[in-house]
């Protein structure tokens, strides 16, 4: 299911991960994390090498936010190996009920016209079409700078892909089309995360016997979501992810108040 999410809202399967183990395996906030790092990594990896065979990726706006989120990543690990379980599962729990309304909003009719409508200036980071490359300023690097930033420290501390900050930092601060923000989202989302693993391997807080199998259904799913994905409208695609992430919110706010 990870691994579908990813592929069909390029979000979402990164802050899915850790609840689904939370309740399917009676896992902590801390010890889901990097578990569902590892899944969401090798999943958006996927994604970015099929983005890149079809160029749809901008690179170097990925390497710059990826870079930034991969600095950041290890500060998260590290407040979230030394913070209580429910401290961890609350702000978790809110931070999901916002991504959901965040999905619930763009299925809406006329999302796109109103988003449109209400921003005054172009973007910061503006697509060359000739060249097929964002034209570079220092409030474009800036703006995937602060991304990169919040997806990584979001990424160590929750266990989260950072698909669901990227995503709409992509939207909102260039004019890339969807193919290429979800392509580039994917991209980062991968550097981000394995890095993530990674720190978390060597300090011995990755438990391989569930990571590996949990890994291998989301990069199936990874699959599978890319042959479904263009058959499916997207503004169900969003109801039905942001209901899906409303239940699973609610249901994290109840264990970890019960």
């Amino acid at each position: 299911m990870v691994g579908i999410v990813l592929a069909l809202t390029g979000a979402g399967g990164g802050i899915l991960a850790v609840p689904f183990l939370v309740f399917g395996v009676g896992m902590g906030m801390a010890e889901a994390g990097p578990i569902g790092l590892l899944a969401v990594g090798m999943a958006a990896s996927l994604g970015a090498v099929m983005g890149l065979r079809n160029r749809t990726v901008r690179y170097k706006a990925a390497l710059l936010t990826a870079s930034v989120g991969i600095i950041c990543s290890p500060v998260g690990l590290w407040l979230a190996q030394r913070t209580p379980n429910r401290p961890l599962t609350i702000p978790f729990a809110l931070l999901l009920m916002y991504v959901a309304l965040r999905a619930f909003q763009k299925s809406l009719p006329g999302y796109a016209r109103q988003k449109a409508a209400l921003r005054q200036k172009p973007p910061p980071c503006l697509l060359d079409e000739h060249r097929g490359k964002l034209n570079w300023t220092g409030p474009c690097a800036w703006a995937l700078t602060l991304s990169g930033m919040l997806a990584g420290l979001l990424s160590g501390l929750l266990g989260v892909g950072g698909g669901f900050v990227m995503v709409p930092a992509l939207q909102r601060y260039t004019n890339l089309s969807t193919q290429s923000v979800l392509a580039t989202s994917l991209t980062v989302i991968a550097l981000v995360s394995i890095s993530g693993v990674l720190a978390s391997s060597a300090t011995g807080h990755l438990q391989w016997a569930i990571a590996a199998p949990f890994s291998l259904g989301a990069l199936l799913g990874m699959a599978l979501g890319r042959l479904i994905a263009a058959r499916l409208a997207e503004p169900h695609l969003q109801k039905g992810f942001a209901l899906l992430s409303t239940l699973v919110a609610v249901a994290l706010l109840v264990k970890a108040i019960g």
